[in-house]
């Protein structure tokens, strides 16, 4: 088995900084389905030091709430960048978006994009940058070098966000939970492990454009070995019953060998994201699958509860709810984004020792 030395793991994960230039512009192209906007929402929530406005093209219907602006006047008010807040299914590069970033490229702004398809191998895009000299910068490139998973076990202690499907909160869940846990004292890091994550923290991994055979080898150098009492809250990706997705999930369940998982679901989801073809595992399921399969590399892994996405139901009805599914679960189910006991039983839960470490 491929092994590096512990100063080029060193090296790669110095690597892993993103240098993009802020303030952005977030671009919705024209969207018209939520779930797909995710890295602008993920920006605009986690980030909003760093977004002046959003850009639009006719048709769209999603909005992140900031102010409607062009290039021009995003420029104007100091953006220094267009990022494309679009996670479309193939992360492809839609031609009809090309006018406008051009524009954004002659106003003077770089272009971002998270997405599979790289903008520099688009010929128009890539000469008119050249022409202006302005950057385009792909986040969703891992770095050099990532080895194959050596399934050693680390020190410190780390927690990963898993899902029912997709696009329904476990990078949010991450963020919180990460938040959280410095607020009660404790040593914590966000891993981001997907291009909205990546643009939040300035650093991190995407695992979707890994290898397969080196997605669980870049998991490990996501969460390194750290101090005993220090938490690696990891943001998952996928699931594994997601048709197309499940490869990265599992690679990354076994990579970061979580001493916690966090199973998160929306309510109401019943169908798979995009393969509606495909219903949804019930929550009982999904946790025992993940932890099954986690158990290959951390046999004392334990779910500590569930983050709910309760964004579909009206206020009235998200407590009662949030207790349903704790009876029928047996254990805390909170949604992140909504402050109460609830998520401060998740927290607690996360955080309480595991009898099998003691």
């Amino acid at each position: 088995m491929a092994t590096v030395s512990a100063e080029r793991q060193a090296s790669i994960v110095s690597s892993l900084t993103v240098d993009v230039p802020s303030p952005y512009l977030l671009f919705l192209g024209d969207t018209t389905e939520l779930p797909y906007a995710k890295t602008a929402l993920g920006l605009r929530d986690w980030a909003p030091e760093k977004c002046v406005g959003e850009y639009a093209l006719p048709g769209a219907t999603v909005s992140t709430g900031l102010t409607r602006l062009t290039p021009a006047e995003a420029h104007a008010r100091g953006a220094r960048s267009l990022v494309i807040g679009v996670a479309n299914r193939g992360g492809t590069l839609n031609p009809e978006w090309l006018p406008a970033l051009i524009e954004s490229l002659e106003v003077g702004l770089d272009v971002v994009s998270g997405m599979h398809a790289r903008l520099a191998d688009n010929r128009e895009l890539d000469a008119a940058a050249r022409r202006l000299g302005r950057r385009l910068i792909d986040v969703r490139r891992p770095p050099a070098g990532i080895p194959i998973a050596s399934g050693r076990k680390r020190s410190g202690q780390r927690l990963l966000t898993v899902g029912t499907d997709c696009a329904l909160g476990k990078k949010y869940t991450a963020l919180v939970l990460a938040r959280e846990f410095r607020r009660h004292g404790v040593d914590a890091d966000f891993r981001a492990s997907g291009q909205t994550g990546i643009l939040i923290a300035g650093t991190g991994i995407p695992l979707d454009a890994v290898v397969s055979d080196f997605v669980a080898g870049a998991a490990e150098l996501l969460s390194p070995d750290a101090d005993d009492d220090h938490w690696d809250v990891v943001e998952g990706q996928g699931s594994l019953f997601h048709p197309s997705y499940a490869g990265v999930s599992l690679g990354l369940l076994h990579g970061t060998q979580p001493d916690v998982i966090v199973m998160c679901h929306e309510e109401r989801r019943e169908r798979t994201l995009g393969l509606e073809d495909f219903p949804l595992p019930s929550l009982e399921a999904a946790i025992d699958m993940n932890l099954r399969l986690v158990r290959r590399t951390n046999p004392r892994v334990r779910c500590a509860g569930v983050s709910l996405n309760t964004s579909g139901l009206d206020a009235s009805q998200v407590r009662a709810v949030l207790a349903e599914r704790q009876a029928q679960l047996g254990m805390p189910v909170a949604d992140p984004l909504r402050s109460g006991p609830e998520l401060e039983e998740l927290v607690v839960s996360c955080l309480s020792p595991n009898p099998s470490r003691a």
